[in-house]
């Protein structure tokens, strides 16, 4: 595990050189004119992303939720668009034993008000049978709909840790937009936070300033122990589950590789 301010004995780690307000101001400009420039190109992209052509889907397709099987059309809740997060999953593992990264996502899609207001749908999907992802989804407190697509072909079910767009048109769907790995962070308002920090998400892939704190492997920090060290040890558990009631230390992992 990687140095941390809970670390015995950890050197205390460099700190950025003091300066008056006026030269903050004025290294803070200069970065300014490339994060605008930055914003723009995110513009661009977005209006690509509006052009892309979309593929049909079988909206008759059935997935299983909280009121037993329904067609995948039933995720839009009578909407024209969809947004659905694929959330990976492992057979007969334990809560604590689930997707870290995955868990890490969903816990930042608790509220789906905004995206109503503007007539887009959010739903949860994974391929884990709904018996386990059921008592899971309890106890977690997700507050949106998930549904198993076990049996459900690809694009709705297959391969998970996707971020995927439909469009509905009367009964016909369609797929608009997906992406995978690192473009699924635009949901995850933590990571995005931590990237206007001094020292960052605390990976060691990061390009830091001399001294900096080095980090440690990807997602290193999406597991801790009872006492909030970041730590992919048997007693560890991803994050937002020690908000749980009653969550203990547990020594029955699941799949814990970092990254999957």
């Amino acid at each position: 595990m990687p140095d941390t301010p809970d670390t015995p004995d950890a050197a205390p780690p460099a700190r950025p050189p003091v300066v008056d307000l006026a030269t903050w101001q004025a290294a803070s400009d200069e970065l300014l004119v490339r994060e605008k420039a930055h914003t723009h190109e995110g513009d661009a992209i977005a209006a690509a992303r509006r052009r892309l052509p979309m593929v049909e889907v079988d909206g008759t397709v059935e997935v299983v939720g909280a009121e037993g099987p329904v067609p995948f059309l039933d995720l839009f809740q009578g909407r024209d668009e969809l947004i659905v997060y694929q959330h990976m999953w492992y057979d007969g593992a334990p809560h604590q034993g689930q997707c870290e990264g995955c868990t890490m996502i969903a816990w930042h899609l608790q509220d789906a008000s905004y995206l109503n207001v503007r007539g887009v749908s959010l739903a949860l999907v994974t391929v884990g049978a709904w018996s386990e992802v059921a008592p899971f989804v309890e106890f977690m407190g997700y507050t949106q709909p998930w549904y198993s697509v076990r049996d459900a072909p690809a694009p709705i079910g297959g391969e998970m840790g996707y971020l995927r767009t439909f469009l509905r048109e009367g009964d016909r769907t369609f797929m608009t937009y997906a992406t995978t790995g690192r473009g699924t962070e635009r949901i995850n308002a933590a990571i995005n936070l931590l990237d206007q920090t001094v020292y960052g998400r605390g990976e060691e892939w990061e390009d830091k300033p001399e001294g900096w704190p080095r980090g440690g492997e990807p997602c290193w920090y999406w597991r801790t122990d009872a006492e909030g060290r970041s730590t992919w040890g048997p007693t560890s558990r991803p994050v937002p589950q020690w908000t749980r009631p009653g969550v203990t230390a547990e020594t029955t992992l699941g799949r814990n590789n970092p990254c999957h």
